[in-house]
């Protein structure tokens, strides 16, 4: 990216009160400072992870994290869309109106924007946890089958 760029909001406060995981922070820096006007970014997990001295499982767990937060969210494979609050533009009217043509609840200053992170947080590691649940259901069940 060169030149210079403008984002339509200081929105620095906001993510910083979602309490992300550190190497999410650090790939959406990353990601930010990769991206195009608009905030679309090619990019695969691999590559992210050797731009930041990550494993790729630590990008993909800060991924997922940054997607439940709303901050950006993937396109198709190797390509991502930042939140349009937190892209850059080529011009301050083409970042009011990406920050306009948003609906008002994905807003990063919405009411809310940080509870629903949380709860969106809280029901994943709750899916998580019933998926291990039903792997040990199953395997009990598959030990006391051999057993019989």
């Amino acid at each position: 990216m060169s030149g210079l760029h403008f984002a339509a909001v200081n929105a620095e406060g906001i993510v910083a009160d979602l309490d992300l995981l550190p190497a999410a922070y650090r790939v959406l820096l990353k990601m930010r400072a990769h991206s195009e006007p608009g905030g679309r970014i090619e990019v695969d997990q691999v590559t992210l992870a050797q731009m930041l001295s990550l494993s790729r499982a630590g990008v993909n767990a800060a991924l997922r994290d940054l997607d439940l937060a709303q901050l950006v969210k993937k396109k198709r494979a190797g390509v991502y869309q930042l939140n349009p609050m937190l892209a850059a533009y080529l011009s301050p009217e083409d970042a009011i109106a990406a920050v306009k043509a948003m609906p008002k609840n994905e807003r990063l200053n919405a009411p809310g924007f940080v509870e629903r992170y949380r709860k969106a947080v809280a029901a994943y590691q709750d899916q998580l946890a019933e998926k291990r649940r039903l792997r040990e259901d199953a395997k009990r069940r598959q030990t006391l089958k051999a057993v019989s």
